[in-house]
């Protein structure tokens, strides 16, 4: 690859990083601390991108006239840079949802035990949890920090065969390592609801709880009082 091809990789290497981090769509890969890896990493694509350039420009002006194999014996599997630059810039993909969760095994297991749990705020109604905080709270404190409290989920949906659930993935560092939070729904839920799609649920905890069938791990419910649809956050993980 010649160096002006090298920077022209470069540039749009860059270039694509810098603009998953204006458009927020590296909240689609990374968890949010890693604003401060991918945005340097851009910039310093693009001055190197620049430098490149500038060398060959200046490099092809002081051997006018003369013959060099710059470039021709270099592997050409250095294109294949372009693809995941062609990713970022045409066909990023969306945050992992449904069809993910349901090939994968809930994140509650024996490792998110613990001995107590905060005492939920009284002034506030519904208290708003991740889908973490209740279910570990569900499953391994028996919910008794949760009883007496309404409480408000945000996740997406997902069917478990032909029953829906509330789903949220969450990622110790990145969409390569994320896991779903699945609760399923005590007393019904609205019949049109779609995988997908992003919902608020207020209910009150229920002792009812299923077992995933990818893992075996305990699935906690939650009592519906109200199914609502929302747009997605623009951080979709958790």
């Amino acid at each position: 690859m010649r160096r002006d091809a090298q920077a022209v990789v470069l540039l749009l290497l860059g270039g694509g990083l810098i603009r998953l981090v204006v458009t927020g769509d590296y909240l689609n890969y990374v968890k949010p601390y890693a604003f401060w890896l991918v945005l340097p990493a851009g910039i310093i694509l693009v001055a190197v991108a620049a430098v490149t350039s500038w060398e060959s420009w200046k490099g092809r002006g002081e051997a006018h006239g003369e013959c060099h194999p710059d470039g021709h014996d270099r592997p050409k599997v250095a294109w294949l840079l372009l693809a995941p630059v062609v990713g970022m810039l045409l066909v990023a993909p969306d945050a992992l949802g449904s069809f993910e969760a349901q090939r994968t095994g809930t994140a509650v297991g024996a490792e998110e035990n613990r001995s107590t749990y905060p005492e939920l705020p009284d002034d506030v109604d519904p208290v708003p949890l991740t889908l973490l905080d209740y279910a570990a709270r569900a499953v391994f404190d028996e919910g008794r920090t949760l009883e007496g409290h309404r409480i408000q989920l945000r996740g997406f949906i997902l069917y478990n065969g032909d029953e829906p659930q509330l789903a949220r993935m969450i990622v110790a560092c990145c969409a390569a390592d994320a896991r779903p939070v699945k609760i399923g729904f005590d007393g019904g839920a609205p019949a049109d609801l779609e995988p997908d799609q992003w919902v608020e649920v207020v209910g009150v905890y229920s002792p009812e709880q299923g077992r995933d069938e990818i893992n075996g791990e305990l699935v906690p419910y939650i009592e519906v009082e109200s199914v609502t649809n929302i747009s997605s956050p623009d951080n979709e993980y958790q």
